[in-house]
């Protein structure tokens, strides 16, 4: 199958959209000729019920193909800590509550860590390009690395200044974006998408 000309991004988080389209250009650059096209403003925010990373990217995905008529595609992305069983998981946009801050979630998983040897950690990503009812494309991405103590960095958004990924001394918000980019659980999953296609 052929990539589709256009493809709506479900995300309405604007650094997600940015650091997709980012990545398309900088990563797979000419290869892939696909218009991304934003969110639109009119459509509701929509609740992420499920279990899994995986149900929640195809429930945005598919409702976000159903309202504008067009391919969607959708992530579901979170961080899972060793030391608290793979918490905070898909519910990592809303660990300290359905309305939290990301300061409001960083804080949460530092203090639920506390002291704790274990800083094992890893980001996930699990991308869904739905073109049509009966098609659809899945691709993971996922780094492993480690939670530091206090947040570190300026850059990047959620739990990105204390995840220290494996081999490198700085946290994803002491990275420019391209450093972020070149590794990221993101990059990993939307690369892995797109090249079904390539």
């Amino acid at each position: 199958m052929r990539l589709p000309d256009k493809i709506v991004l479900a995300t309405a988080n604007r650094h997600k959209a940015e650091e997709i389209n980012h990545i398309l250009k900088t990563i797979l650059g000419s290869a892939v000729k696909t218009q991304l096209l934003p969110r639109p403003d009119y459509l509701p925010e929509i609740p992420e019920t499920g279990d899994t990373f995986l149900d929640n990217a195809r429930i945005k995905a598919s409702t976000i193909a159903k309202a504008t008529g067009l391919p969607a595609l959708a992530d579901d992305s979170g961080i899972s800590v060793d030391a608290l069983g793979g918490q905070p998981g898909v519910r990592s946009s809303s660990y300290a509550g359905e309305h939290a801050s990301d300061a409001d979630n960083l804080q949460k998983l530092l203090v639920e860590l506390g002291d704790h040897p274990n800083r094992g950690a890893k980001f996930v990503t699990v991308m869904v390009l739905h073109v049509d009812s009966e098609t659809e494309f899945i691709a993971k991405g996922e780094i492993k690395g480690e939670i530091v103590k206090s947040p570190l960095g300026n850059n990047g958004f959620g739990y990105d200044p204390v995840f220290r990924p494996e081999g490198f001394q700085m946290t994803f918000a002491e990275m420019e974006s391209f450093q972020k980019d070149e590794i990221s659980h993101r990059k990993l999953a939307l690369v892995s998408l797109f090249k079904q296609f390539l």
